[in-house]
Formats: C-alpha cells, sequence, structure tokens
C-alpha cells in the first residue's frame, strides 16, 4: 500500500503516433489520475508494433507502480497490447469463457453475427482481473504484480469505452491501491487571465502544502484545483473546505461554479431555467457556436427559441432589424450594431435574454481602425442591454472560441445582476 503512487499512460496505434486520430484518451486519463493524487511523470504514444510496445512497457515497469494503456484490444492482427502485456508480465493467455459470451450476446443484440477473430478478444491474461465492457466487444483487464507492486491496466482505445470502463472499474480498484484518500475541488473562473489569477494567489501558492493549489488555463477561463490528502474521505474535504472558502472570497462573482461537471454553458443555463427565462442568440463572427455551446446543454429546450446567423449586413437588417443607417455609418463590426441585433432578436423571438455576437475573426478583413479581433458582445435582459468591447489574439478559430466564452460569461453576468436587483425590489 502506498499514498504515492506513480502511474504512466501508454496509448496505442499507429493512427495516434501519426496525427490521424486526436489522442483524448489520454487527456482523459491524466486528468483522472491527477484527481486521485497519483504522480503521473511520462505519456507514451506507440504505434502497431510488438517490439516497439514491448520495450515501451519494459521502461514504463521500470519506473511506475500503475500502467495504463489504452488501444489495441480489437479482434484484428495489429490488435497486440493484450499478448504483448501478457508476455513483459510473465502471463499465458487462455480463452475466458464469460468473455466470448458477453462478445456473443452483443453480436446478438445487434443483429450481427461474430467472426472467428472476434474471439481473439476473449483470450485473456492468467489471473488477471477482467473488467466487462458495456459500450463494445473487447474486454479490458487489470494484470497484477503484487510482490513487485506493479499494476498494468488494458482499455479499449474508442472512447466511449474507455471512459466508461475507467469509471465503473479502474477507478475503484485504484482507490483500493491507495493509503489514505485524496479529495479534489476545483473552483471555475471566468472574467480573469490566468497570470492575473495566479497573482491574485501567490501568497497561498507559495505556502501551500496540504492542501495542494494548481492553476489550469481553459479557453476564455481559468480553474483553481485545491487537493488535499487525509486519512478518509471526510479529513480530507475538511481540508479543502476553508481554501476554497479564501478563493471564493477573492475570486468572488468571477467563479461560476466549483462542481466538477458543471460547464460554463451550463451554468448559464442552469441561471436562465432556474429564473424561469427564455433565450436567443444572434451570432456574426462566431457562426453558430455560442449557440451549439448552449443546446449541447440537457434541459436547455425548455428555455431555447431561437438562434439565428446573420453574417451578411443584408441578413443583419432583414432578420434582425439593424438600421441600414447604423450599418453605413458604424459598420458591422461596432457597438451600435451589436445593441441593435440583440434587440431586433429578442423582439422578433419573444424572449427574456439574447446575446449577439459581431467582430473580425481574420485571417482578413481588419484595418488599423479595427484590426483583426475585435469582437463586440452585446447582451439583453428583460429591456436591458449591455454591450462590451473586446480584443483578441492567435487564430480566427481561436478569437471565435474566445468570443463564445466571454459571450457566455457576459450572459452569466447580466442575468445575475437582473436577479439581484428583482430581488431588492429594482427593475
Amino acid at each position: 500500500m502506498n499514498d504515492k503512487l506513480t502511474v504512466e499512460l501508454i496509448s496505442v496505434g499507429t493512427e495516434i503516433l501519426m496525427g490521424n486520430i486526436i489522442n483524448t484518451n489520454a487527456a482523459f486519463l491524466a486528468e483522472q489520475c491527477v484527481r486521485l493524487g497519483l504522480n503521473c511523470y511520462y505519456q507514451d504514444v506507440v504505434g502497431d508494433n510488438a517490439d516497439r510496445l514491448k520495450a515501451t512497457i519494459d521502461t514504463a515497469l521500470g519506473r511506475a507502480d500503475i500502467i495504463i494503456l489504452g488501444g489495441g484490444l480489437g479482434p484484428t492482427q495489429d490488435d497486440l497490447t493484450k499478448e504483448t502485456a501478457a508476455e513483459c508480465m510473465g502471463r499465458k493467455l487462455y480463452m475466458d469463457e464469460d468473455s466470448k459470451a458477453a462478445i456473443s450476446d452483443y453480436f446478438a443484440r445487434t443483429g450481427r453475427t461474430p467472426t472467428d477473430n472476434n474471439w481473439k478478444q476473449a483470450m485473456m491474461p492468467e489471473g488477471c482481473i477482467i473488467l466487462p465492457n458495456h459500450n463494445g466487444t473487447a474486454p479490458g483487464c487489470i494484470i497484477a504484480d503484487k510482490e513487485n507492486n506493479k499494476h498494468v491496466i488494458l482499455l479499449p482505445g474508442p472512447p466511449e469505452e474507455l471512459k466508461l470502463m475507467y469509471t465503473e472499474s479502474v477507478e475503484p480498484y485504484l482507490r483500493s491501491l491507495m493509503k489514505g484518500t485524496i479529495w479534489s475541488k476545483t473552483v471555475k473562473i471566468c472574467g480573469i487571465g490566468e497570470s492575473r489569477a495566479e497573482s491574485m494567489i501567490e501568497d497561498l501558492i507559495d505556502s501551500q502544502t496540504n492542501p495542494t493549489i494548481a492553476t489550469y488555463a481553459k479557453t476564455g477561463e481559468v480553474h483553481i484545483r485545491v487537493t488535499a490528502y487525509g486519512e478518509d474521505e471526510q479529513s480530507a474535504k475538511k481540508l479543502v473546505k476553508p481554501m476554497v472558502k479564501e478563493l471564493k472570497s477573492r475570486f468572488g462573482e468571477y467563479i461560476y461554479s466549483t462542481e466538477e461537471d458543471v460547464t460554463l454553458e451550463k451554468a448559464v443555463v442552469d441561471l436562465i431555467t432556474g429564473n424561469g427565462l427564455t433565450v436567443s442568440t444572434i451570432e456574426s463572427c462566431t457562426g453558430g457556436l455560442l449557440a451549439g455551446r448552449l443546446i449541447s446543454v440537457p434541459g436547455v429546450s425548455d428555455a431555447f427559441k431561437s438562434g439565428l446567423i446573420t453574417y451578411s449586413n443584408k441578413s443583419k437588417r432583414k432578420l434582425a432589424g439593424v438600421k441600414k443607417s447604423t450599418l453605413d455609418k458604424y459598420g458591422a463590426v461596432s457597438k451600435q450594431t451589436a445593441a441593435e441585433m440583440v434587440k431586433g432578436v429578442a423582439a422578433l423571438t419573444k424572449t427574456d435574454v439574447a446575446v449577439a455576437t459581431t467582430g473580425i475573426a481574420g485571417p482578413d478583413g481588419g484595418t488599423p481602425e479595427k484590426p483583426v479581433g475585435l469582437v463586440y458582445i452585446a447582451c439583453y435582459v428583460c429591456g436591458n442591454v449591455t454591450v462590451t468591447e473586446h480584443h483578441f489574439n492567435g487564430t480566427r478559430q481561436k478569437i471565435r472560441d474566445n468570443a463564445v466564452t466571454s459571450a457566455l460569461n457576459l450572459m452569466r453576468r447580466c442575468i445575475l445582476e437582473y436577479c439581484s436587483k428583482k430581488a431588492f425590489g429594482g427593475e
């Protein structure tokens, strides 16, 4: 038993090595391991080659207690993870009849017939812990060498299969290996950059012991994770609580959540639905990205009425009622146009809340007066209109993503302000 276990992640697949697919599995697993308090010093990517995979596993076994491999558990000849890992751990493979039956049942449910090579997935290392796959045909497994405190965990490559198997089977196993308990809480901030956020808690970082504090930069956001070690969950939570309270005191209204599963868009949707409001969007430079973020939240259908994309001046005039004189005098990218867009869509859709975006995402189209990255965002809440000006840097996609995050944050602030005034007898 050890409270300072080290883990190494190995992603298997030539398609990952060559950049044909994005390695989201490693990002997911790394984040989960950090939450558990495991030390993760190395991540590896190796193609579908038995010799190179064996060398990678052997190296990992020499420096880590736990090795988690994702991918290479399929039925084809180039799926070599299980065979190679078993060899590295000195185990032979056998046909597990329960796994074979589960594969057969999976094919029966989908109306298909398995081919002979599918049974390869039911071959398991001797003495392993078999991890059922409820989303696919490839079971995972854990090969443990308790004498040397080595644990090799094999997970399927498809992200939805890997994530569910990790949550159901791997996380409880990892927790069982640890002495004591790690507890984390994430404070999510929007409207402050990472450098400013870090400077505001520099004294806490410099004096940290237990709990520890780490900042993570997201697109337009900063997340601060507070992690404590305790003999049990209750004692770890007790250590985290005063630190989170201190962060709330310092960052105040910039904090939109301290819950792990609450995204910025969910926080906004919860505000809208919780106050019985309706919402619509009108977008130019963001081209539907904002509406997409809102619509991704379950339950938003009760509040979301319409999302317009008015990319041209003609569509701004025809759909949102922006005046020709406004466009002629101030241009499409202006405070005045953003305000008319948001008022127009609110009137058209008869919603309580509306938000508009208009800007220059680049790489072309900028001028000295209106450079690339200039974005105006307008928010309407029950008759009140707020317009903000932003200057973003980076690629076209980065500018658009930052604009969406800023729009969500503006919505959050404006709704909170409206609800606060209403609660105290204001308008």
